[in-house]
């Protein structure tokens, strides 16, 4: 099985409402170049990543940069 019939098998198992999100995705590749498509794929796994990274250090980044920030080290 290629691909795409993997693609479609799994399409087929899925409920009316997600095919419709799935219609719409698959629309919205079809209409942009394929630059746009590298650099929307890029922010949407740079997204996934922060989706499931762990948020144990972001209390202690955040405030290392409003220190820096109020010490003029950086600007916002």
């Amino acid at each position: 099985m290629n691909v795409r019939e993997e693609t479609i098998a799994k399409i087929n198992q899925l409920p009316e409402e997600l095919v419709r999100e799935v219609n719409n995705f698959v629309s919205f590749l079809l209409t942009k170049p394929d630059g746009d498509r590298k650099h929307l794929w890029v922010q949407f796994t740079e997204g996934i990543e922060l989706a499931e990274s762990d948020f144990a250090d972001y209390l202690s980044n955040l405030q290392d940069y409003e220190e820096r920030l109020a010490s003029g080290e950086i600007q916002w």
